[in-house]
């Protein structure tokens, strides 16, 4: 059966339409305005490669970089007000408000003061790109400095540095990747690139897969952003932004170390008047474990892994009009030995010498913004991804597709000198298919499911002190009808067609006691965000289940912080203490809640999860140190309308693999001719399930572990560099997955070229 296209949108779009045909008629500025001007760091000497962020109302509006003089050129602008904010690792400047009239030129000079805080876009905190600054929930941001700073190989390894995460692979490199958002399951959160959502149906994401050679930077958001973004963002957003636009330039890497690893990446972004483009490539091969397990001496032949992963982007713009393409495509092969570490119940079979996996993904996206007046901007986004796995085991080869066609369109309007509106669209169109998934004649049948979410976000600035965001999102989902199969094992009855509507609230307040921008030696901002998310079920759990009803799982949650920066900005303190209820979970019945459900699966679980997170950054001449630590408690609560917990749970279990205590500790010098870094990753205990038989086999707990890496890296000459790394220097054997082992101490090296 084709994968159907959109039905027909409802008559509420037909209104949103009209809203912005009307826009149409209001007057724009006849004439253009400019600003042009230098960037000088605490010396005084000018700055190249810093980044300048201009935004009117709340929106950044427009970016410019830093030419080797320093300088930078904003050019047709609309007459208005507008501020300036300048964006460059370890510096910051004070913002400068403009007030720009109609065909004049401004001219200004920003000086740069050494600081632990760093400006930065943000786009997955609100419906339009934001000054970091000026962001009012929890969101940390990874820039292409500090990935390569660290040598930091892929996103999921740049994850590990984000408080309130927990990390856990299925052995070494391609390892199947999850992540667990302040103690959300590892399908609670959503995962976009370049805007574009890319997680599977029902929210699960690998995060093995996923290079940094074209990453401009990776933002993560913390708490439900469903108000925004729909479902599957019950826990949180991971954005990653690829390089595009900018400067002409080119980067590449090239290394190679033990367990037969050779990685090479290459990228290039750039801009020539009108035209902007950005492309990577990057390819992995390592044979991973190859030897005699630790403690059953069987022989492990298959941990290698392959992967490729190639984008390109190209860009058209005018004072008035952008439009952006992207194509991105992966592929991946890896072999998948099982479990041959630790063995609590005694269930080990042996390493299986047969099994592999191979994936490939692919995403394509168009996105257009134009503005109709200065203070009505629209956008449009149409994208479609899709990805095919392939997997061989001792039974015989299967297959698994998602794919998903995306559209969404929003207005953003300034209402006011700080109160801005955006409101918009948002459907989805996606379809699972698997060789388990199948009708009443066993053959495979897919799983199809339209969202549409009509969604609406305010956002004021009061006096440089008081932010607020406000939105709210009415999500209608529909599953097609899925026909009945008549398995012994899992009997499913003919299915219609289900709708469901949600509606899910989000709001965050920033209070600045003092601005960032205050030259005074400390400020102190505080923080509060409330909201609700929801997590349609998965093709798997919609196919092997015979409850018609089957709902999208819920969380509420609330987070309360405080920053403080000290030492004349040098010092950047943040503490964020986090509450979230995660409710209608979908679990297995079974004999022991029989009383509880007539269906095989329901909505019935609930459990809660609160913590502490604290992150601080401090720079200081040369050194720069890096700070997090997450307390965790989180708790299984009884299933609706019972006093007990599901099986092989207690009710006050803590949740599957998270951690009640994890931390990093990360140290970066830079000297004239050597840069050299220090990171300590460490995890407590955590609760897990046996290797073998999962939770039929029982819980066990997993020991914690630290993790010592370091590195180094020196210029030989101009855009060129040499570096090296040992991971995990102490050669410590631990397991983030209970009976995967995690790879040993291993020695890469490896050479970089940049080019501007």
């Amino acid at each position: 059966m084709p994968f159907r296209a959109f039905p027909v949108i409802p008559w509420r779009c037909a209104l949103f339409v009209l809203f912005v045909l009307c826009g149409l008629g209001r007057p724009s500025a006849a004439h253009a305005a400019g600003i042009e001007g230098v960037v000088l760091d605490p010396d005084g000497h000018p700055t190249p490669g810093a980044h300048l962020l201009l935004t009117r109302g709340t929106a950044i509006i427009a970016t410019a970089t830093t030419d080797r003089q320093g300088r930078f050129t904003f050019t047709n602008l609309d007459d208005g007000r507008y501020r300036l904010r300048v964006a460059r690792a370890g510096f910051q400047g004070d913002a400068v408000d403009l007030e720009l009239a109609a065909d004049a030129q401004h001219r200004v000079s920003i000086p740069l003061r050494v600081s632990a805080f760093s400006e930065s876009i943000v786009v997955s905190a609100s419906t339009v790109e934001r000054p970091l600054s000026q962001v009012p929930d929890s969101v940390t941001v990874i820039s292409a400095n500090e990935l390569r700073a660290r040598q930091i190989e892929t996103v999921v390894d740049a994850l590990r540095l984000v408080p309130g995460l927990s990390v856990t692979a299925n052995g070494g490199r391609g390892a199947i990747t999850s992540l667990f958002l302040r103690g959300g399951e590892s399908n609670f959160t959503l995962v976009q690139i370049d805007g574009v959502q890319v997680n599977a149906f029902g929210g699960a994401y690998d995060f093995a897969h996923l290079p940094v050679t074209d990453i401009e930077r990776i933002e993560v958001v913390r708490g439900p952003q469903s108000a925004l973004w729909g479902s599957g963002a019950i826990g949180g957003v991971v954005h990653i932004v690829t390089r595009h636009g900018g400067p002409t330039r080119a980067r590449g890497v090239v290394e190679g170390g033990e367990l037969g690893t050779f990685r090479v990446g290459l990228s290039t972004a750039g801009s020539y008047n009108r035209w902007s483009w950005g492309a990577g490539f990057e390819q992995l091969d390592t044979d991973g474990f190859t030897g005699t397990t630790p403690g059953t001496e069987k022989p492990v032949t298959n941990d290698d892994y392959l992967r490729r992963d190639g984008s390109v982007s190209g860009g058209w713009e005018t004072r008035r009009t952008r439009i952006r393409g992207n194509i991105r495509l992966g592929t991946n092969e890896r072999g998948v030995p099982g479990p041959y570490g630790a063995d609590p119940g005694g269930t080990f079979a042996g390493v299986d010498t047969i099994s592999r996996g191979a994936n490939n993904t692919w995403l394509v996206s168009t996105d257009a913004t134009h503005a109709w007046t200065p203070g009505l901007r629209q956008q449009f986004v149409l994208s479609h991804v899709r990805s095919n796995g392939k997997f061989l085991s001792p039974f015989g080869e299967s297959f698994s597709t998602d794919r998903r066609l995306g559209f969404r369109t929003q207005l953003d309007a300034t209402l006011g000198p700080s109160l801005d509106l955006s409101a918009g669209l948002d459907v989805q169109r996606e379809q699972a298919e698997s060789t388990f998934i199948s009708d009443a004649t066993f053959t495979p049948t897919p799983v199809r499911r339209f969202a549409a979410g009509y969604f609406a976000e305010v956002r004021t600035e009061r006096a440089d002190r008081l932010l607020v965001s406000a939105g709210l999102r009415v999500e209608q989902i529909r599953r097609d009808a899925l026909a009945g199969v008549l398995s012994p094992f899992a009997p499913r009855p003919d299915f219609p067609n289900q709708s469901e509507h949600a509606v899910n609230p989000k709001v965050s307040v920033a209070l600045f006691l003092q601005p960032p921008e205050d030259r005074r030696a400390r400020w102190t901002r505080l923080r509060l965000s409330v909201g609700s998310g929801i997590r349609p079920p998965s093709a798997f759990e919609i196919a092997f289940t015979d409850n018609p009803a089957l709902k999208a799982e819920r969380s509420r949650s609330l987070d309360f912080g405080v920053e403080q920066a000290l030492a004349g900005h040098s010092l950047v303190l943040n503490v964020t203490a986090f509450f979230n209820r995660y409710d209608d979970l979908i679990i297995s019945v079974g004999r022991s809640l029989k009383d509880a459900s007539q269906f095989t699966t329901d909505n019935l679980a609930n459990s809660r999860a609160r913590g502490v997170e604290i992150a601080g950054v401090a720079r200081a001449g040369i050194l720069e140190a890096r700070v997090s630590y997450t307390w965790l408690d989180s708790k299984i609560l009884a299933v609706d309308r019972l006093g007990v917990a599901p099986p092989p749970f207690q009710v006050g279990d803590a949740l599957l693999r998270r951690p009640r205590h994890q931390g990093t500790v990360n140290m970066r010098v830079g000297l004239d001719r050597l840069t050299a870094y220090a990171s300590i990753g460490a995890r407590g205990q955590t609760v897990d399930i046996d290797p073998t038989l999962g939770a039929f086999g029982g819980l066990y707990k997993a020991p914690g572990y630290g993790v010592v890496n370091i590195g180094a890296s020196a210029p030989v000459r101009s855009g060129v560099e040499l570096f090296s790394r040992i991971d995990n220097l102490l050669d410590r054997r631990y397991e983030e997955t209970l009976g995967f082992p995690a790879l040993g101490r291993r020695a890469i090296g490896g050479l970089r070229i940049a080019t501007r």
